[in-house]
């Protein structure tokens, strides 16, 4: 009878303190989609999986087309501590074509993308809610394919920034400093990136727009891209830690590749 009674009082204790446990966990926040990176870091101990299904861009001039498809572009996320997250990524099969207009001769290149690790932190609201801050870095390893991969290793940091504008619409910056490889293999050069953004909830949509601008100081060949994105991700009602996101983007100038289209998913476990 005392075994019978202790049973019921820790399946008691175990039925109250379950939803309390299930209303402080953090809402579902993925990386996905779009250029810009997220203040939010998942909870202690649980994993999130990312996967880019298929992603494309062409880019066109007088002189050459450029097509280039991802597929299996996973990224994996698990929380350290409270505030710190660690995360892991890499491209499974990456192929691009570019094609000479006047001769309509082609050049390919295609295999498994670079391998890169990073951390965030969080300075201020780790669920990401109201004002948001964290700080990010990462390291890319040359593990790719050899016609894939950069010429070393390469790293960036980030400082993600979300603010609410009011109950349904926040805005998010991500300022980026990256170091990476000259585009002769010979030594490295900094790279500056700017992502803004804005975004509002519809029930099971979460709508969004952002500008993208990357100014890469490469020594042979300066090159500043920007782009204009959208964004939509549906949450499915039977399922609030996963959704299935879209994104379509168009450049802005010469230099950055006119359409790019990525649908993907992700998963908290």
């Amino acid at each position: 009878m005392r075994t019978l009674l202790s049973a019921a009082v820790i399946a008691s204790a175990l039925s109250v303190s379950a939803p309390a446990l299930a209303q402080t966990e953090r809402d579902f926040c993925a990386d996905r989609p779009g250029k810009g990176t997220p203040s939010c870091v998942l909870d202690q101990g649980r994993w999130q999986v990312e996967l880019g299904l298929f992603d494309g861009a062409r880019q066109s001039d007088s002189t050459t087309k450029t097509e280039t498809w991802d597929a299996g572009d996973l990224f994996i996320r698990y929380g350290l501590t409270s505030l710190t997250e660690l995360q892991l990524g890499v491209t499974t099969w990456n192929r691009e074509r570019t094609t000479d207009r006047a001769t309509g001769a082609r050049d390919t290149a295609e295999g498994i993308g670079d391998l890169s690790m990073g951390l965030r932190h969080s300075l201020k609201n780790p669920d990401g809610s109201g004002l948001s801050v964290a700080l990010s870095g990462f390291v890319t390893a040359p593990t790719g394919a050899r016609a894939i991969r950069e010429d070393g290793f390469e790293g960036g940091a980030l400082l993600p920034v979300s603010i609410p504008l009011n109950d349904d619409w926040s805005l998010s910056l991500t300022p980026e400093v990256d170091w990476v490889s000259n585009s002769d293999g010979d030594g490295r050069h900094a790279a500056y990136t700017m992502v803004a953004g804005v975004g509002r909830g519809f029930g099971q949509w979460n709508l969004g727009a952002e500008i993208w601008i990357s100014h890469d100081d490469d020594p042979i060949d300066a090159v500043t891209q920007s782009t204009f994105d959208l964004t939509a991700v549906w949450t499915p009602p039977s399922l609030p830690d996963a959704q299935i996101d879209f994104g379509l983007n168009f450049g802005l100038n010469n230099d950055s590749p006119d359409v790019e289209f990525g649908v993907g998913v992700a998963r908290r476990f």
